[in-house]
């Protein structure tokens, strides 16, 4: 390199380090002074004469530099300081490593409180955009008497979109929203069949939760066809307006449980972490908000999550069904609650199924709306779709079971 081209300055230099540079070659003997190369230094760092410096400028501030790197950081040379340097500068990177992650935690905090604000937003444009019409709804005269009739039903995941194949690839079973509808309305028809046949003035329809697919692990991705907050809306208002359809007939008593699948875990939480955050209570929100004007509709909630009724004179306990053992179930929870309960219905297993668990005791297990699902053939518990009608009267107990098939 010619002394020219070693004079200019360098892309990217500041100014301090090229009179650091240009000292290093005046030490070197390869220019005689400072005076020497004072006219070129100030071409390349002054635009106007007026501004140029003489050498003792840029020799004085060299001079200063090089005093303090030969006389003071020389002392900063041996091993001890270089290790507390070190160690220094670890502890500010980690201060650095521990505002990075309090900053990612802030903007997660930041993301899921707007996603809470738009959920509870969406919900409550939801409710308020039209209530069901009840008007036309004329109040019906309640009989109770010695014998009380259930409609009981469980797992609708509405939702949830599949195809369950056989063996020789044929289709055992299909589900999608449209399926949930035709199967609600056979439901429909056969309960107001029953009311006729019946002259039912009273009854009890109890929902064993899993009413929602719900979003409690990534894989639903792939068979949801709404998001949790549209799909809560869509069954919401249907089902107000099923109810509305079921009371013109009859006085409708509204129970519900919730499930597994309603729990908000958000992907990342564990089941059981968040157990009153269901969606499902949301659901059962809009179904009475839209039929509060309905003098035939009445929606009665626990606190506890779970359905807890009295039929004809026995205390029905109603849970999703997370239990392995439902007989052992009712004598845990009659133990826990002390109170005496004489039947257990449950879901969550989509098979129905009665297991005597005493006298006038029971465990009753409710099938499925959707009915067998990938959930089913794991368990290997193949099972139609189906809900129930049950009767029960004083002193009896269960007196008549109507199943609802479905599919």
């Amino acid at each position: 390199m010619d002394k020219i081209d070693e004079l200019k300055k360098l892309p990217d230099e500041s100014e301090n380090q090229y009179i650091w540079r240009v000292g290093k070659l005046i030490d070197s003997g390869r220019y005689k002074d400072w005076k020497e190369i004072t006219p070129i230094i100030n071409e390349q760092w002054r635009d106007d004469e007026t501004h140029f410096r003489d050498e003792s400028a840029y020799r004085k501030k060299y001079k200063n530099a090089k005093d303090f790197y030969e006389g003071v950081f020389s002392e900063w040379k041996d091993d001890a300081y270089i290790r507390e340097l070190d160690k220094q500068k670890r502890e500010l990177q980690k201060e650095r490593y521990k505002f990075q992650a309090e900053k990612l935690e802030f903007n997660k905090w930041m993301r899921e409180d707007a996603r809470e604000e738009l959920f509870v937003e969406k919900l409550i444009d939801a409710i308020r955009s039209s209530k069901t019409d009840c008007s036309n709804i004329r109040p019906l005269p309640v009989e109770r008497k010695h014998k009380e009739h259930c409609l009981l039903f469980a797992d609708t995941h509405f939702g949830k979109e599949f195809q369950i194949f056989g063996l020789h690839n044929e289709i055992i079973n299909e589900y999608n929203p449209e399926i949930f509808y035709s199967r609600m309305e056979v439901i429909l028809a056969e309960a107001l069949d029953y009311i006729s046949s019946e002259n039912v003035t009273f009854l009890k329809v109890i929902n064993l939760g899993d009413t929602l697919d719900g979003f409690i692990r990534h894989s639903q991705l792939w068979s949801l066809r709404f998001g949790v907050v549209d799909s809560a809306v869509i069954y919401g208002k249907y089902m107000a307006d099923w109810f509305k359809r079921l009371s013109e007939k009859t006085f409708v008593e509204y129970h519900s449980t919730t499930g597994n699948h309603g729990e908000l875990r958000l992907l990342d939480g564990r089941k059981g972490e968040h157990l009153h955050e269901n969606i499902e209570n949301i659901v059962n929100e809009i179904i009475s908000i839209r039929n509060e004007s309905n003098p035939n509709f009445k929606f009665i909630s626990n606190k506890t999550g779970f359905v807890f009724t009295n039929v004809a004179g026995y205390n029905l306990l109603g849970i999703h069904g997370e239990v392995k053992d439902a007989t052992q179930a009712l004598k845990d929870f009659s133990d826990i609650y002390d109170v005496k309960i004489d039947i257990i219905a449950t879901g969550h297993k989509h098979h129905g199924n009665l297991v005597n668990c005493g006298y006038r005791k029971q465990a009753i297990g409710i099938g499925s709306i959707v009915g067998s699902d990938d959930f089913s053939m794991k368990i290997r518990k193949q099972a139609d779709a189906t809900a129930n009608i049950i009767t029960f009267e004083s002193g009896k107990g269960k007196v008549n079971d109507r199943t609802i098939v479905l599919n």
